[in-house]
C-alpha cells in the first residue's frame, strides 16, 4: 500500500507518530484506533485535515476512504476548520420548549453566523445540538462539551462575549474552565489532561432521584459470589410468573370467552362475548389466505394479498 506522509513537517509528524504508537497499544486489532487516532490528528489541525486522513490510514494501513468515511459519519469530527471554541445550542424539544431556539437565534444574530458556521476571527463556530442529555438544566448550551445549564438569551450572549474577548469561561458544572477545541479534542483521543476532578459533575436536579430513593430505603437489586442476581422474598400471594403452574399461560379455559375470536359478535374490546344466532362461518375473500384472515372482521378489514 501506498504510504501517504501527507504535509505534516518532520516534528509534527513525530509526535504523531509517538502518540499513535501510544493510542494502538490499547487495541488488539489497530483499525480499531481509527477514532482516537481521527480526535488526535483534530487536536494537531483543528479539523481533520487531508494531510489528517493520509496520516489515519498511513498509521493504520487502510485506504483514505475507509478514513473518510468514518470522518463523514460521526458530527465531533469537522471536515473544515472549526473555532476555538464550539458553542452548541440545544434546540430538542425540551430545550426549545424552554427557549432553546430563541438562545440559538439571538446567538446567531449578534454572531453573524449560522448553524456549523465559524466567526471570521476563527474564535466560535456556532451549532444546533441535537440533546445536550441535560434535560433537567434545559435550557442547555454547551462549549466544547462543557456544561452552561438555564441559559437565557443574554447569559449565552454572555458568555460568548467573554469568549471574543479573549477570557476563560467556566461552565456551570465540571472543569474550572472551558478548554480549547484542540485541547478537548486531545483529551477524546485518550491523553489524561489532569482536570477530571475539577468542579462537580451533578447538580441538584440531576441528584433529586437518587436523594430521593435514599429517603425511601430504596435499592437496586444486588448480585451473588456466582455472579447471579440476588433473589428477593416475594409475599405468600405473589403471583406466579409466565410459564409456572398458575400463571395466566397455564390456567384452563373458564369461559367461552377465553377461546372466542375477538371483533363483531367476538370478546374482543367491541364485540358483545355472543355469536348472532344466523352466524355462519367465515369464508375468506378471494384472493385471501385463510390462515392469515381475521375471523369476524368485514371485508374491509381483511387481510388481503
Amino acid at each position: 500500500m501506498t504510504t501517504h506522509t501527507g504535509d505534516y513537517t518532520p516534528e509534527v509528524r513525530a509526535r504523531l507518530d509517538a502518540d499513535a504508537e501510544a493510542i494502538l497499544a490499547r487495541y488488539p486489532e489497530p483499525r480499531s484506533a481509527l477514532l482516537p487516532l481521527l480526535h488526535l490528528v483534530q487536536s494537531e489541525d483543528g479539523y481533520i485535515s487531508p494531510a489528517g486522513i493520509a496520516f489515519c490510514a498511513d498509521t493504520l494501513q487502510i485506504t483514505q476512504a475507509a478514513v473518510s468515511a468514518v470522518a463523514t459519519f460521526y458530527s465531533q469530527y469537522k471536515r473544515r476548520p472549526n473555532g476555538e471554541y464550539t458553542v452548541g445550542v440545544c434546540t430538542n424539544t425540551l430545550c426549545a420548549v424552554m427557549g432553546g431556539d430563541i438562545i440559538f437565534d439571538r446567538l446567531s444574530e449578534h454572531l453573524g453566523i449560522g448553524h456549523d458556521e465559524t466567526t471570521e476571527d476563527g474564535k466560535i463556530t456556532l451549532e444546533r445540538l441535537e440533546c445536550n442529555a441535560a434535560c433537567d438544566f434545559a435550557p442547555v448550551m454547551m462549549i466544547n462539551w462543557e456544561f452552561f445549564d438555564y441559559q437565557t438569551p443574554a447569559s449565552a450572549t454572555e458568555v460568548v462575549d467573554a469568549i471574543l474577548a479573549g477570557q476563560d469561561v467556566r461552565p456551570t458544572r465540571g472543569s474550572d474552565r472551558v478548554a480549547t477545541f484542540k485541547e478537548t479534542s486531545r483529551v477524546l483521543a485518550g491523553f489524561y489532561d489532569g482536570r477530571a476532578g475539577e468542579g462537580g459533575a451533578g447538580g441538584p436536579a440531576t441528584m433529586v432521584g437518587l436523594e430521593l430513593a435514599r429517603s425511601e430505603g430504596w435499592h437496586a437489586p444486588g448480585f451473588a459470589a456466582d455472579g447471579g442476581p440476588v433473589s428477593r422474598e416475594q409475599p405468600d400471594d405473589a403471583a406466579p410468573k409466565v410459564g409456572e403452574a398458575g400463571s395466566s399461560s397455564e390456567r384452563p379455559p373458564i369461559s367461552d370467552d377465553d377461546t372466542r375470536p375477538s371483533g363483531p359478535g367476538g370478546a374482543g374490546p367491541t364485540g358483545t362475548g355472543k355469536q348472532p344466532e344466523d352466524a355462519g362461518p367465515v369464508e375468506p375473500t378471494e384472493g385471501q389466505d385463510p390462515a392469515r384472515r381475521r375471523q369476524g372482521s368485514d371485508d374491509q378489514e381483511g387481510t388481503t394479498e
